[in-house]
């Protein structure tokens, strides 16, 4: 979580539907007061990483089979290189360029000589690297406390980078927003997409965020959507707002709160489901070739076993990292405990729907804008 830059927003309150304008783009915000936006709860930035009946862990998502398919199988590749293409390529050429068979054979173990050294001393250092920023990871998450969303108590408990001690914000306070913006590079205009959350600190006025990319603006929305949804008691699971198709389907039990993982049954459930394409003419034999040929270089199902792995061990260092506080805070509450959503939010969130039902085709950011201004000149009428 980092402190506020300088185009970030100075003034000290905000409301859903406010648009604010940067040199380069605009922030839309869509807290405080976290209304229902229609869009679908859907963590598109799997920054999602635990859920529980009672809290959420946003910031620390889940590993995947790709990351690691990377790390194994780029060194593969470049000591294939070295041992087989590169000297095949040699051979061709003798064979073609040369006086035949003789000078075919001497090209090829001539480069092979040098090449296999070549291709093995690169894969081995191109294992390294991804191995090195794989421990980097680990020792980054003993450090990082994720964002923890409290359903039940109806807070958000932040632990800043610099701040040994947790600071909980009300949910209803939370700031929310979409970012919009566009730079100039070597390839032409380029338009970028961002979610963030952020607060202001109770006692001192410090603002922090919490910000990733998005690669667009219902994505963003759907983010967001997925927190307050969760809040809202209206999604219960990591499955509910990370879904991944039939791939996912896994009758392995999973670790609590943990949802779907890529491990071993998902990459199953991906070979069943090829065959099933295959057989239905919606992909052909080379696509099937490449697929195995993709996932034997990368050592078929090693990568999986791996991310679920990795995906225990990153739990177990980001449990670690939680402050004691922090720790009695998120123990679950008898219900006849639970905070209550307060009625302003209960009747601004009935005039979104309202709107949203008669004209489907507005922007929710438009609706939330005009339900805060109704209500704000009924609170100014109440005062």
């Amino acid at each position: 979580m980092s402190q506020s830059e300088p185009l970030r927003p100075s003034r000290q309150h905000h409301q859903a539907g406010e648009v604010e304008s940067f040199p380069s783009g605009r922030l839309t915000y869509l807290a405080p007061k976290p209304l229902p936006t229609g869009a679908l709860p859907v963590d598109y930035g799997r920054a999602v990483g635990l859920v529980t009946k009672h809290y959420l862990d946003f910031g620390v998502g889940n590993s995947f089979a790709f990351a690691w398919q990377m790390v194994l199988g780029i060194p593969c590749f470049g000591v294939l290189m070295g041992s087989l293409v590169i000297p095949l390529l040699a051979f061709g050429g003798g064979f073609h360029f040369g006086n035949g068979w003789s000078d075919a054979i001497w090209a090829f173990w001539d480069v092979m000589s040098l090449s296999f050294w070549v291709g093995l001393g690169g894969g081995l250092f191109a294992l390294l690297i991804g191995l090195q920023t794989r421990w980097k990871m680990y020792d980054e998450a003993e450090k990082i406390v994720p964002t923890r969303f409290n359903r039940q108590r109806r807070e958000i408990c932040f632990v800043p980078e610099g701040h040994g001690e947790p600071i909980y914000v009300p949910w209803e306070e939370l700031e929310a927003w979409v970012v919009e913006a566009q730079g100039v590079s070597e390839y032409g205009v380029r338009r970028q997409y961002g979610f963030g959350i952020g607060f202001r600190h109770p006692e001192t006025g410090e603002r922090f965020n919490l910000e990733f990319e998005t690669h667009g603006l219902p994505l963003s929305i759907s983010n967001w959507e997925a927190l307050r949804a969760y809040m809202e008691y209206e999604v219960h699971t990591l499955e509910e707002i990370q879904p991944q198709g039939d791939l996912m389907a896994s009758d392995q039990p999973q670790a609590p709160g943990a949802g779907p993982e890529e491990g071993i049954e998902f990459f199953h459930n991906a070979r069943r489901n090829l065959h099933r394409r295959r057989k239905a003419g919606k992909v052909g034999w080379t696509y099937v070739f490449f697929w195995y040929l993709y996932h034997v270089m990368t050592f078929w199902t090693i990568p999986n076993r791996l991310v679920v792995w990795e995906n225990a061990k990153m739990r177990r260092l980001s449990q670690k990292a939680l402050p004691e506080s922090m720790e009695k805070w998120s123990q679950p509450l008898p219900e006849s405990e639970w905070t209550k959503p307060s009625e302003e939010l209960k009747r601004q969130s009935k005039r979104v729907l309202e709107l949203q039902k008669a004209d489907p085709q507005q922007p929710v950011t438009e609706i939330f804008a005009q339900v805060s201004e109704e209500f704000s000149g009924k609170s100014s009428m109440t005062a």
